[in-house]
């Protein structure tokens, strides 16, 4: 349950900490009052920039639309009227319809091969918008806009009615997608997908807008800064932690623990034989095991098809029954691969059925090597070593073994 709920719990913290601001928060005085209106922008322009720095293209489209909305608004919502309701209801239907288009298509990053096309678009609707909000002043604008903008679908303050159904399905699709890939940022997106409803909700407080975009702009910078954490610190194909995060975890061991070293037993064969595509599944399937590991252990991707299990605060007697569990439970698993010769089609597979069988049954071993720190007060990187001799004692002895 923790840790499910360990991704959601920043964007939390952020949208619980605002509304307690807003509901028991003291003024600001009159000297800081400009922060009111200054907050969403000292937010989302670092964010936005970090968002183009690190190629994220989701969350670059949510951040920009949001910092244009926001903009947009603060430059009409003074002198009220039309021009600010226009502005409003756009900004509502807007934001979340470019979120949403931006989560339903795959992600491709801010320096993509046809980016100009989101460029279009958004300077599209940047003129959309001020057409809308001009009309009545000229006769290129008309009053057309007006009689629109009263009809009851589209009236406002609060937020009108198809805004709420595009909030819904943008958030619907962030937390879907969240739920896939356990992805920080589209985590931050649901996050701060609330956030602007909420802000939206609450337009006519003037305090409460600003403080939840701000609160929108904190959770997207916060959920930027935590993937690039993620891909700096875990491995990609198998989710473990890397081996970055092994040497810092190193630094702060204790006087006691013990280190093991993993092998996957004739991995380069797998390659060769059955191709990569079935070596990275074998990686994955080794991962899984490893990350199960009881014992108040943790399993590192060391590189290649080497992984590394830490206990720290444990001594060898305590880990070694868990390494040969893991070892077992490595070797017990069957893992079905597609045959090369298999039809493609479903009607060609039903011509052959009942002939030779269309998968292949595969195992795969491990061989570990399991060292200790000793009396002699060996740093972590020697137990390391200590603990990679140890696996090249298992390889030699024949594999599918635990050695110390």
């Amino acid at each position: 349950m923790l840790n499910a709920l360990h991704p959601i719990a920043v964007p939390a913290a952020i949208l619980i900490a605002t509304a307690l601001a807003m509901l028991a928060g003291p003024a600001l005085p009159p000297s800081l009052i400009g922060l009111r209106t200054l907050g969403p922008f000292l937010l989302l322009i670092p964010a936005l920039g970090l968002a183009a720095f690190f190629n994220r293209g989701r969350a670059f489209i949510a951040l920009a639309s949001l910092l244009a909305g926001y903009t947009g608004h603060s430059i009409v919502s003074d002198g009220g009227g039309f021009a600010a309701r226009a502005v409003f209801t756009s900004l509502a239907i807007l934001v979340p319809l470019n979120i949403l288009a931006a989560l339903v298509f795959q992600e491709r990053g801010v320096r993509q091969h046809h980016n100009y096309r989101w460029i279009m678009l958004g300077v599209a609707q940047l003129l959309l918008v001020a057409w809308v909000a001009y009309a009545g002043r000229s006769s290129l604008s008309g009053t057309a806009w007006q009689d629109i903008f009263n009809h009851w679908l589209l009236r406002s303050p609060p937020t009108p009615l198809p805004a709420r159904l595009l909030f819904g399905a943008a958030f619907a699709t962030a937390v879907y997608r969240a739920w896939m890939d356990r992805s920080a940022i589209n985590i931050g997106i649901a996050g701060a997908l609330m956030a602007f409803f909420i802000a939206c909700e609450w337009s006519e407080s003037v305090r409460v807008f600003s403080a939840f975009f701000s609160a929108a702009g904190a959770i997207l910078l916060v959920s930027l800064l935590q993937e690039s954490h993620r891909l700096a610190f875990n491995d990609e194909l198998t989710g473990l932690p890397g081996r970055r995060a092994l040497e810092e975890r190193m630094r702060a061991l204790g006087p006691v623990f013990v280190m093991a070293m993993v092998d996957v037993d004739h991995f380069k064969k797998f390659n060769d034989t059955h191709g990569h595509n079935i070596g990275d599944q074998v990686l994955k399937v080794v991962a899984a095991r490893l990350a199960e590991v009881g014992g108040d252990g943790t399993a590192y991707r060391y590189g290649g098809e080497e992984f590394c299990v830490l206990f720290p605060g444990k001594n060898l007697d305590h880990a070694l029954p868990h390494l040969e569990r893991l070892r077992q439970r490595v070797e017990s698993y069957a893992m079905a691969v597609r045959s090369s010769e298999r039809p493609r089609s479903v009607e060609e597979g039903k011509k052959h059925r009942g002939g030779q069988p269309t998968q292949q049954m595969l195992s795969v071993t491990v061989s570990m090597g399991v060292a200790e720190r000793g009396a002699g007060g060996e740093t972590p990187t020697l137990v390391l070593k200590a603990a990679d001799e140890a696996l090249y004692r298992a390889k030699q002895a024949g594999r599918n073994r635990v050695s110390r």
